[in-house]
């Protein structure tokens, strides 16, 4: 209802001054009916019944009249109410985010884990781009796509909810989930293609080198940015694993292959980051947000409803009510 009168206009506004005549009728009225003489009797006791019903009655004609009037002044001043379209032209960005999901990443230096924050911060960037085309990759010691390019996001916030450890053989092959994000890229005719590809250690498997599937992003025109994901020093990691399934933590050195992220990003034009908790991974997924941005043009159309029938028929029906009222009640009671 408040959004309705918000997107109410006027084509003849000024008309609107004239509502201060029905005001003014009406106060004109009410001092008038004051100054009427009255004849003082000894007892009224017999009349009281039908002075009660009078005096809640007597006075509600001339406020349907007022209202009525004041709806004609609405209805002369022509409301519309004002539909808004939205025309969007978007040049997205198409996005594929390579994850890895090697054991280590259920290091405790993040809380509960690096997984764990790496999918919620991911999927908060996803949520503030609903123009582009993003997809998954992951990998650990062989590579995926959980997700080919797509703009339902909701979809790509399933996927990334759902990522756990284990599901692939265990290891880091950045090479492979590198060249898996490059292969659902390569084929894009959009402006703009980029990696954003997060892990947590050094390339120890996988069948493709990580600077040869950097060389091949290069070749497409495809922009990779690299997050290394850990502390400085120690952090209890996962080392071993029971018979029953459940890891062995112990405190290991966080080793992450640095120099190797840094060349992938400045071969292909893009940047090394390096988070080391979640308020660090939140910004940095903050700055590439800022810095890939999608140009979008906006035209907004509007259209105009006419609302005077409404006022128009709101003001009969008072004249109606006031009419009854006056003829038919007050006549009865007097």
């Amino acid at each position: 209802m408040i959004d309705f009168f918000q997107n109410i206009n006027f084509v003849n506004p000024y008309l609107l001054a004239l509502a201060i005549l029905p005001i003014a009728w009406y106060v004109y009225r009410r001092i008038s009916k004051s100054r009427q003489s009255y004849i003082m009797m000894s007892s009224a006791s017999p009349f009281e019944a039908t002075k009660n019903w009078r005096s809640k009655w007597t006075g509600l004609p001339d406020i349907l009249r007022l209202l009525a009037m004041i709806s004609l002044v609405v209805a002369l001043a022509r409301p519309q109410l004002a539909l808004s379209e939205e025309e969007v032209n978007a040049e997205g960005i198409d996005i594929m985010l390579a994850m890895d999901l090697s054991s280590s990443m259920l290091a405790k230096d993040f809380e509960p884990d690096r997984l764990e924050v790496s999918k919620k911060v991911a999927a908060d960037f996803v949520a503030k781009r609903p123009y582009d085309r993003i997809g998954l990759a992951v990998f650990a010691g062989e590579a995926f796509t959980q997700c080919p390019l797509t703009t339902d996001q909701l979809i790509i916030q399933d996927f990334l909810g759902s990522l756990a450890v284990g599901i692939l053989d265990d290891g880091t092959a950045i090479g492979m989930g590198l060249a898996t994000a490059v292969n659902r890229l390569k084929d894009s005719e959009t402006k703009s293609k980029i990696v954003i590809l997060l892990t947590d250690g050094v390339n120890n498997t996988g069948y493709i080198n990580p600077l040869t599937a950097a060389e091949i992003a290069k070749e497409y025109g495809i922009k990779v940015y690299t997050i290394g994901v850990g502390t400085e020093g120690t952090a209890l990691t996962p080392v071993n694993r029971r018979s029953n399934g459940q890891y062995i933590f112990r405190q290991s050195m966080v080793q992450i292959d640095e120099q190797l992220l840094q060349q992938i990003s400045n071969d292909t034009g893009g940047r090394y980051f390096r988070a080391k908790d979640q308020t660090d991974l939140e910004d940095i997924y903050n700055y590439i947000d800022q810095l890939e941005k999608t140009e979008i043009e906006v035209n907004v159309f509007k259209k105009y409803k006419e609302e005077f029938r409404i006022f128009l028929l709101l003001a009969l029906g008072l004249l109606f009510a006031e009419f009854l009222i006056q003829k038919l009640v007050l006549n009865v009671l007097e």
